[in-house]
Protein backbone atom coordinates (compact mmCIF):
# COMPACT_ATOMS: atom_id res chain seq x y z
CA UNK A 1 0.00 0.00 0.00
CA UNK A 2 3.06 2.19 0.14
CA UNK A 3 4.34 2.16 -3.76
CA UNK A 4 1.88 1.30 -6.66
CA UNK A 5 2.59 1.37 -10.19
CA UNK A 6 0.10 1.16 -13.27
CA UNK A 7 2.00 0.33 -17.12
CA UNK A 8 -0.05 -0.61 -20.09
CA UNK A 9 1.13 -3.45 -22.06
CA UNK A 10 0.22 -4.25 -25.01
CA UNK A 11 -3.87 -4.94 -24.53
CA UNK A 12 -3.32 -5.48 -20.91
CA UNK A 13 -3.06 -3.05 -18.06
CA UNK A 14 -0.91 -4.26 -15.09
CA UNK A 15 -0.97 -3.01 -11.66
CA UNK A 16 1.85 -3.99 -9.11
CA UNK A 17 1.92 -2.66 -5.24
CA UNK A 18 4.57 -2.93 -2.20
CA UNK A 19 2.50 -3.20 0.91
CA UNK A 20 5.23 -2.06 3.70
CA UNK A 21 4.29 -1.80 7.29
CA UNK A 22 5.16 -2.12 11.05
CA UNK A 23 6.81 -5.61 11.62
CA UNK A 24 4.76 -5.63 14.88
CA UNK A 25 1.43 -6.14 12.39
CA UNK A 26 0.62 -9.33 11.30
CA UNK A 27 1.12 -10.73 8.15
CA UNK A 28 -1.83 -10.79 5.39
CA UNK A 29 -3.93 -13.63 4.62
CA UNK A 30 -3.15 -14.79 0.99
CA UNK A 31 -5.58 -13.76 -1.51
CA UNK A 32 -8.96 -15.53 -1.65
CA UNK A 33 -12.60 -15.28 -3.02
CA UNK A 34 -15.00 -13.58 -1.09
CA UNK A 35 -18.64 -12.51 -2.17
CA UNK A 36 -19.46 -9.09 -1.30
CA UNK A 37 -21.92 -7.30 -2.47
CA UNK A 38 -22.79 -10.17 -4.60
CA UNK A 39 -19.64 -10.03 -6.80
CA UNK A 40 -16.90 -12.48 -6.68
CA UNK A 41 -13.74 -9.87 -5.13
CA UNK A 42 -10.25 -11.50 -4.55
CA UNK A 43 -8.06 -9.32 -1.99
CA UNK A 44 -4.73 -10.12 0.36
CA UNK A 45 -7.05 -9.68 3.96
CA UNK A 46 -5.30 -7.81 6.72
CA UNK A 47 -5.89 -9.97 9.66
CA UNK A 48 -6.44 -6.71 12.09
CA UNK A 49 -9.05 -4.54 10.36
CA UNK A 50 -10.49 -7.37 7.59
CA UNK A 51 -10.07 -4.80 4.89
CA UNK A 52 -7.36 -4.92 2.21
CA UNK A 53 -4.58 -2.62 0.07
CA UNK A 54 -5.47 -4.66 -3.21
CA UNK A 55 -8.21 -5.79 -4.78
CA UNK A 56 -9.64 -7.31 -7.64
CA UNK A 57 -13.79 -8.49 -9.14
CA UNK A 58 -15.25 -10.44 -11.52
CA UNK A 59 -16.37 -6.98 -13.38
CA UNK A 60 -12.76 -6.61 -14.54
CA UNK A 61 -12.67 -3.84 -11.47
CA UNK A 62 -8.85 -3.30 -10.13
CA UNK A 63 -8.44 -0.99 -6.88
CA UNK A 64 -5.33 -0.17 -5.38
CA UNK A 65 -4.82 1.76 -1.84
CA UNK A 66 -2.09 3.90 -0.40
CA UNK A 67 -1.55 5.38 3.19
CA UNK A 68 -2.26 9.49 3.12
CA UNK A 69 -2.62 11.90 0.38
CA UNK A 70 -1.12 14.61 -0.79
CA UNK A 71 1.48 15.55 2.39
CA UNK A 72 2.15 13.17 5.94
CA UNK A 73 -0.90 14.09 8.35
CA UNK A 74 -1.06 13.34 12.21
CA UNK A 75 -3.05 10.31 12.64
CA UNK A 76 -5.98 10.76 14.91
CA UNK A 77 -6.31 7.14 16.00
CA UNK A 78 -9.48 6.85 16.20
CA UNK A 79 -11.87 6.29 13.10
CA UNK A 80 -15.05 5.52 11.91
CA UNK A 81 -13.55 2.82 9.45
CA UNK A 82 -10.11 1.26 8.27
CA UNK A 83 -9.11 2.35 5.15
CA UNK A 84 -9.03 -1.10 3.80
CA UNK A 85 -12.51 -1.71 4.07
CA UNK A 86 -13.34 1.46 2.46
CA UNK A 87 -11.36 -0.24 -0.91
CA UNK A 88 -13.51 -3.32 -1.09
CA UNK A 89 -16.65 -0.88 -0.49
CA UNK A 90 -15.00 0.76 -3.70
CA UNK A 91 -14.35 -2.69 -5.66
CA UNK A 92 -17.90 -4.68 -4.84
CA UNK A 93 -19.76 -1.63 -5.90
CA UNK A 94 -20.98 -2.21 -9.21
CA UNK A 95 -20.15 1.27 -10.38
CA UNK A 96 -17.03 1.90 -8.64
CA UNK A 97 -15.93 4.99 -10.49
CA UNK A 98 -18.86 6.69 -10.11
CA UNK A 99 -19.29 5.48 -6.67
CA UNK A 100 -15.64 7.87 -5.63
CA UNK A 101 -18.47 10.90 -6.07
CA UNK A 102 -20.90 9.79 -3.54
CA UNK A 103 -19.02 7.55 -1.16
CA UNK A 104 -19.25 9.53 2.34
CA UNK A 105 -15.53 9.83 3.69
CA UNK A 106 -16.45 11.52 6.96
CA UNK A 107 -13.89 10.57 9.95
CA UNK A 108 -11.74 8.08 7.45
CA UNK A 109 -8.30 8.48 7.52
CA UNK A 110 -6.52 10.79 4.47
CA UNK A 111 -5.50 7.97 1.61
CA UNK A 112 -5.16 7.44 -1.85
CA UNK A 113 -7.04 4.97 -3.94
CA UNK A 114 -6.35 4.04 -7.64
CA UNK A 115 -9.50 2.48 -9.47
CA UNK A 116 -9.57 0.65 -12.80
CA UNK A 117 -13.36 0.02 -14.55
CA UNK A 118 -14.20 -0.68 -17.90
CA UNK A 119 -11.30 1.51 -19.76
CA UNK A 120 -11.28 4.16 -17.24
CA UNK A 121 -8.56 4.94 -14.68
CA UNK A 122 -9.17 6.99 -11.92
CA UNK A 123 -7.23 8.22 -8.97
CA UNK A 124 -8.83 9.71 -5.74
CA UNK A 125 -6.94 11.72 -2.55
CA UNK A 126 -8.66 12.01 0.25
CA UNK A 127 -7.33 14.62 2.58
CA UNK A 128 -9.65 13.98 5.59
CA UNK A 129 -12.09 16.81 4.61
CA UNK A 130 -12.22 16.98 0.88
CA UNK A 131 -12.21 14.63 -2.40
CA UNK A 132 -9.82 15.09 -5.60
CA UNK A 133 -10.44 13.56 -7.89
CA UNK A 134 -9.25 13.23 -11.61
CA UNK A 135 -9.29 10.99 -14.40
CA UNK A 136 -5.70 9.59 -15.71
CA UNK A 137 -4.63 8.24 -18.78
CA UNK A 138 -4.39 5.20 -19.52
CA UNK A 139 -2.06 4.82 -22.01
CA UNK A 140 0.32 6.45 -19.46
CA UNK A 141 2.48 4.84 -17.27
CA UNK A 142 2.28 5.91 -13.54
CA UNK A 143 3.91 5.32 -10.13
CA UNK A 144 2.31 6.30 -6.52
CA UNK A 145 4.77 6.51 -3.05
CA UNK A 146 2.86 7.19 -0.14
CA UNK A 147 2.95 10.45 1.60
CA UNK A 148 3.24 9.15 5.09
CA UNK A 149 6.17 7.27 4.43
CA UNK A 150 8.04 9.24 2.00
CA UNK A 151 9.14 12.99 1.69
CA UNK A 152 9.21 14.85 -1.38
CA UNK A 153 12.50 14.26 -2.21
CA UNK A 154 12.27 10.63 -1.93
CA UNK A 155 9.11 10.72 -4.08
CA UNK A 156 10.98 12.56 -6.80
CA UNK A 157 13.75 10.12 -6.76
CA UNK A 158 11.28 7.26 -7.48
CA UNK A 159 9.49 8.80 -10.21
CA UNK A 160 12.52 9.44 -11.82
CA UNK A 161 13.63 5.58 -11.08
CA UNK A 162 10.45 4.75 -12.50
CA UNK A 163 10.78 7.01 -15.65
CA UNK A 164 14.18 5.61 -16.39
CA UNK A 165 12.72 2.19 -16.39
CA UNK A 166 10.19 2.62 -18.41
CA UNK A 167 13.06 3.77 -20.91
CA UNK A 168 15.79 1.39 -20.53
CA UNK A 169 13.50 -1.89 -20.12
CA UNK A 170 12.14 -4.79 -21.53
CA UNK A 171 8.65 -3.91 -19.90
CA UNK A 172 6.85 -7.26 -18.90
CA UNK A 173 5.36 -9.14 -15.47
CA UNK A 174 9.05 -10.01 -14.55
CA UNK A 175 10.88 -7.15 -15.68
CA UNK A 176 8.21 -4.95 -13.53
CA UNK A 177 8.47 -7.55 -10.22
CA UNK A 178 12.22 -6.83 -10.26
CA UNK A 179 11.48 -3.44 -10.31
CA UNK A 180 9.51 -3.08 -7.41
CA UNK A 181 11.61 -5.51 -5.48
CA UNK A 182 14.81 -3.22 -5.87
CA UNK A 183 15.86 -1.42 -3.08
CA UNK A 184 18.65 0.27 -4.77
CA UNK A 185 21.14 0.06 -1.73
CA UNK A 186 18.67 2.37 0.16
CA UNK A 187 16.73 0.44 2.99
CA UNK A 188 15.30 3.55 4.01
CA UNK A 189 13.39 5.11 0.49
CA UNK A 190 14.50 1.96 -1.64
CA UNK A 191 11.27 -0.21 -2.98
CA UNK A 192 12.19 -2.72 -0.89
CA UNK A 193 12.54 -0.83 2.73
CA UNK A 194 13.78 -2.46 6.21
CA UNK A 195 14.25 0.52 8.52
CA UNK A 196 15.63 0.76 11.77
CA UNK A 197 11.80 1.97 13.43
CA UNK A 198 11.10 -1.76 12.47
CA UNK A 199 8.96 -0.57 8.97
CA UNK A 200 9.74 -3.33 6.08
CA UNK A 201 8.57 -4.18 2.96
CA UNK A 202 5.98 -7.31 3.81
CA UNK A 203 4.62 -8.19 -0.08
CA UNK A 204 4.44 -7.28 -3.37
CA UNK A 205 1.41 -7.46 -5.44
CA UNK A 206 0.32 -7.47 -9.15
CA UNK A 207 -2.83 -7.68 -10.87
CA UNK A 208 -2.70 -8.07 -15.29
CA UNK A 209 -6.15 -7.30 -16.52
CA UNK A 210 -6.85 -7.89 -20.26
CA UNK A 211 -10.56 -7.85 -21.83
CA UNK A 212 -11.15 -11.69 -21.12
CA UNK A 213 -9.79 -11.98 -17.14
CA UNK A 214 -7.79 -10.43 -14.08
CA UNK A 215 -5.12 -11.91 -12.64
CA UNK A 216 -3.56 -11.64 -9.36
CA UNK A 217 -0.49 -12.89 -7.93
CA UNK A 218 0.89 -12.02 -4.76
CA UNK A 219 4.17 -12.48 -3.34
CA UNK A 220 4.46 -12.83 0.62
CA UNK A 221 8.53 -11.90 0.95
CA UNK A 222 8.74 -12.89 4.65
CA UNK A 223 7.06 -16.55 3.45
CA UNK A 224 8.47 -16.64 0.24
CA UNK A 225 5.49 -17.91 -1.07
CA UNK A 226 3.79 -17.27 -4.37
CA UNK A 227 -0.21 -16.88 -4.30
CA UNK A 228 -1.74 -16.66 -7.94
CA UNK A 229 -5.82 -16.50 -8.57
CA UNK A 230 -7.32 -15.83 -11.68
CA UNK A 231 -11.12 -13.81 -12.46
CA UNK A 232 -13.14 -14.56 -15.73
CA UNK A 233 -14.75 -11.17 -16.30
CA UNK A 234 -18.30 -11.15 -16.68
CA UNK A 235 -20.27 -8.64 -18.53
CA UNK A 236 -21.55 -5.72 -16.33
CA UNK A 237 -25.69 -5.17 -16.11
CA UNK A 238 -27.67 -2.78 -16.27
CA UNK A 239 -27.88 -2.64 -12.71
CA UNK A 240 -26.20 0.70 -10.75
CA UNK A 241 -25.36 0.14 -7.47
Amino acid sequence: MCTVSFIPIGKSFVFTSNRDEHISRPSAFIPKEEVINNQKIVFPKDPKAGGSWFAISELGVVTVLLNGAFKKHVSKGNYSKSRGLVLLDIVSNSRPIDFLHKIDLFNIEPFTVIVYQEGKLSELRWDGSQKHIRILNNNKAYIWSSATLYDEAAIELREELFSRFLNESDLNLDSIIDFHSNNNEDFENGFIIDRATGLKTFSVTQATLSNKEVCLNHIDLFKDEKQTSTLPIKQLSNKVG
